[in-house]
């Protein structure tokens, strides 16, 4: 009788630890949404003080990457996880910190004449073009989900625009920017599932084993990797271009907005949704992290007293419905992004 009674008691000990595990995992996928939906609003007194989106982004990665190493340093457990990682992983994440200068460079660029606003909403449409990119590459949703998002989507982005006021409509640049900031951020997430090891073979159509030997890396090192490698493609940018690369240079006005990229939108939104993702899945986690344009565009009214109009609303919705749709299909338990996000930290910019 003893043993027939301590079962269940270690079972229900066992689902309270999971509970909880799992709550701590969607508090720090909504932390990491929310940090990172704060980029651009961090970004708008950084230009307002002087300064452009290629000395913003030096600053930024050069903040996040010092802090994300101070952490990686200061714990034991962190040290190991890094000493743990093999060569290729080491270039793997070299690469991948670099690949992710373009999607950052284009969305930050994009944010100098777009509004924070319709910036958030416009470089969301990555979620359903790696859907898309997923029927070709990796391991596609089954049946017509990912037409289906891409449809919504593509009106929600056409609604987004032509809903603009024609008296305060930003350059098309800008709108161009936003766009290939989602578009390559998309690129980059398929692109790191090929990197991580995944492939689609016709004998092996879902090689759950690549990605789950890449999901080993811990966040600390693969954060702290891939932010130096992006700092070092920008240092060479704001030296080339002449950026103000010592801080006697920065408006003292930017300082708290660069503080804030660097520190809160970039390198505790990284190690949040990581470590997050480990403890729910990735799929679910891309799922969460759909609040973070609600989340930006609300800021962003409170804060700058910007506005969508009710066309834009609608096309907003649509957009995050397209994404809800591409990442609720499932294939063996996984969502689209959860075919790709294994690799490495979700990033959005």
């Amino acid at each position: 009788m003893t043993s027939g009674t301590a079962r269940p008691s270690l079972d229900q000990s066992s689902r309270r630890d999971l509970g909880r595990s799992r709550a701590v995992g969607l508090a720090l996928v909504v932390i990491s949404a929310c940090s990172f939906g704060s980029g651009a609003l961090f970004a708008k007194p950084v230009y307002g003080a002087g300064l452009d989106w290629k000395a913003l982004l030096y600053w930024r990665f050069l903040i996040a990457a010092v802090v994300s190493w101070a952490w990686l340093l200061a714990r034991s457990s962190n040290r190991r996880s890094l000493r743990r990682l093999s060569r290729r992983r080491w270039v793997v994440l070299g690469a991948l910190g670099a690949m992710y200068v373009g999607n950052t460079g284009t969305y930050y660029a994009a944010l100098e004449t777009v509004s924070a606003s319709l910036a958030a909403l416009l470089v969301y449409i990555y979620p359903v073009l790696v859907a898309v990119l997923a029927l070709r590459v990796g391991r596609p949703l089954e049946g017509r989900r990912p037409w289906i998002a891409l449809g919504l989507a593509v009106a929600g982005v056409a609604l987004a625009v032509g809903g603009i006021d024609p008296s305060h409509a930003p350059p098309a640049t800008g709108i161009a920017l936003a766009l290939s900031g989602g578009a390559i951020y998309a690129v980059w997430v398929v692109l790191s599932a090929h990197l991580g090891g995944e492939r689609r073979t016709p004998r092996d159509p879902a090689p759950r084993e690549a990605l789950e030997g890449v999901e080993e890396t811990d966040p600390a090192p693969a954060a702290a990797l891939m932010l130096t490698s992006a700092f070092a493609v920008y240092a060479c940018l704001a030296v080339v271009s002449g950026e103000p690369v010592t801080p006697d240079r920065v408006p003292s006005s930017a300082w708290y907005g660069l503080f804030g990229v660097g520190l809160i939108s970039t390198a505790v939104a990284m190690q949040t949704f990581y470590a997050g993702a480990r403890r729910i899945g990735a799929a679910r986690a891309s799922l969460v992290s759909t609040i973070e344009p609600v989340y930006t565009i609300v800021l962003a009214t409170l804060l700058f007293g910007e506005a969508l109009t009710a066309v834009q609303l609608l096309g907003g919705t649509l957009v995050i419905g397209a994404v809800l749709i591409a990442e609720t299909g499932r294939r063996g338990g996984r969502g689209t992004m959860g075919a790709f996000a294994g690799s490495a930290t979700e990033a959005p910019p």
